[in-house]
């Protein structure tokens, strides 16, 4: 079963969904709007930090997501998502928008405050859905193993004569998997280039196609890292899995139901 097919299935064996989306642009609310009604489910919007906490205040127990923009009139940044935890007590899934972090440190804190991880505020709209189904549906995708941060920001990747960009789905030490739909071979040897949010440096890797999905997209597992890169990337994961002591590469597509046997 691929992961597209897992994603509809669970959107059609579960009641649709609140998402509140937090930002101040009419273009990202729209689109993700969009992409979330299509499939059943249901926006609530807020334009500023002032909105936002009404809403989490007045709707807490309807909301199923958060998707928070950083850069909020009124109040922005980590003191943002303090005030929402001062309301819901950590009880909600947050995902901040990638591009509204501002450094390495304020992902630090953010992870400390139990954010869920990062999705790129200009998606496609084919891509939304997938970065967004584990946190709307955590119990129909499994979670053993190195644990995987939901990430969703450009990438560029060059393998012989191809070079192309793509959206990241997750991110671990050891590897991360790709939404496309033109995925490589399995095997095939690629150079990737992405910034993590908060950083204003861009990362430079070798990595190996381990799993292919037509449907899906493709697995990375990293090859060969310059040793700060590999710093950076593992103290981004880390801040987000504090515990996890080891984490291995994204060898195998999204698990489902049927598949995590």
């Amino acid at each position: 079963m691929d992961y597209i097919l897992s994603i509809r299935m669970a959107s059609s064996a579960a009641p649709g969904k609140t998402v509140l989306i937090a930002d101040d642009t009419p273009f990202v609310r729209e689109r993700f709007m969009t992409a979330l009604e299509g499939a059943g489910h249901r926006a609530m919007f807020a334009r500023s930090a002032a909105e936002l906490l009404a809403r989490v205040r007045a709707d807490i127990e309807a909301i199923d997501l958060l998707l928070v923009d950083l850069k909020l009139p009124h109040q922005s940044g980590v003191d943002l998502i303090r005030a929402v935890r001062k309301l819901d007590g950590g009880r909600l899934p947050v995902l901040v928008f990638s591009g509204t972090v501002s450094s390495a440190e304020e992902v630090r804190e953010l992870a400390a405050l139990g954010v869920s991880g990062y999705i790129n505020e200009y998606s496609a709209a084919q891509h939304i859905l997938p970065s967004l189904a584990p946190h709307l549906f955590p119990d129909s995708f499994n979670r053993r193993g190195s644990p995987r941060l939901v990430l969703g920001i450009p990438i560029a990747y060059r393998a012989g004569g191809t070079i192309a960009a793509a959206l990241t789905l997750n991110i671990n030490r050891g590897g991360m998997a790709i939404r496309t739909t033109s995925p490589l071979e399995r095997d095939t040897d690629v150079k990737l280039r992405f910034r993590l949010p908060g950083s204003k440096k861009d990362i430079d890797l070798e990595a190996r196609v381990c799993w292919s999905d037509a449907n899906a997209g493709m697995g990375l597992s990293f090859t060969r890292v310059d040793a700060m890169d590999q710093s950076a990337i593992d103290d981004f994961v880390g801040a987000h899995f504090a515990d996890e002591k080891t984490g291995e590469a994204a060898d195998s597509p999204p698990e489902t139901p049927d598949d995590a046997g």
